[in-house]
C-alpha cells in the first residue's frame, strides 16, 4: 500500500539557513531576477536590490550597489537583443556580486569586436570608479551560459563599500580607469 500523507503531516527535511529560518543573513542573499529589456527595468532592480540588502542586514552598502546594479542593467537593456535579460545577487566571502547576462553575443570580426568593447566600457565608466572607491573588481566577457551573450559582473567587497562616498579623493573625471578582470 503506498505511503500516504495527511495533508497535515510535516514536511520532509527542511534545510535550516544560518540565523534561523525566518531571518535572512548576508551569507543567504542569493536572489536571480529574469527582467524585460524596457527603459524601466534598472529603476525596478535598484528598488529590488535596496529591498533584499536590507532584508539581509547589508544596508551600510546600498549606496554602491545601487550605484553598480543601475549601470549593470542600464548597460544591459541597452545592449541585450533579447526581450530581457538576467540580473544575480549574491553575497559570498565578505563581498556583494553582482553579474548581468544580456545576449548580445561577441563579435567575430576583430575591428567590430574592439568597437563593441569600447562602447561597453563607455557605458560602464561609473561601475568602474564606483569599483575603484570601494576597493572591488568589475568587468565583461562572453558568457559561458546556454543562450551564449555577454557576461557582466562587479564585486563588491563590504569592507570597502563602507568608506564609499566618505570623502575620499578620487582620480578626476577623464582619468584613467583601469578594468579589473
Amino acid at each position: 500500500m503506498p505511503d500516504v500523507r495527511s495533508p497535515h503531516a510535516p514536511l520532509p527535511h527542511r534545510p535550516r539557513l544560518p540565523g534561523g529560518p525566518d531571518r535572512p543573513t548576508p551569507e543567504t542573499l542569493a536572489y536571480s531576477f529574469t527582467l524585460p529589456a524596457s527603459l524601466a527595468s534598472p529603476s525596478f532592480a535598484r528598488a529590488a536590490t535596496r529591498q533584499v540588502l536590507g532584508m539581509h542586514g547589508l544596508s551600510d552598502m546600498l549606496d554602491p550597489a545601487l550605484q553598480a546594479v543601475g549601470e549593470l542593467t542600464a548597460t544591459a537593456c541597452r545592449f541585450t537583443e533579447s526581450a530581457n535579460y538576467y540580473l544575480s545577487l549574491r553575497y559570498r566571502s565578505g563581498a556583494l556580486r553582482l553579474i548581468a547576462y544580456d545576449s548580445h553575443p561577441r563579435h567575430a570580426q576583430p575591428h567590430l569586436a574592439t568597437a563593441c568593447d569600447t562602447r561597453r566600457h563607455a557605458c560602464l565608466r561609473l561601475l568602474a570608479r564606483v569599483c575603484r572607491a570601494c576597493d572591488g573588481s568589475w568587468g565583461f566577457g562572453d558568457s559561458h551560459e546556454p543562450g551564449g551573450g555577454t557576461r557582466m559582473w562587479a564585486s563588491l567587497p563590504r569592507e570597502g563599500t563602507t568608506a564609499y562616498g566618505a570623502g575620499a579623493e578620487s582620480p578626476p573625471i577623464g582619468g584613467s580607469v583601469t578594468r579589473r578582470a
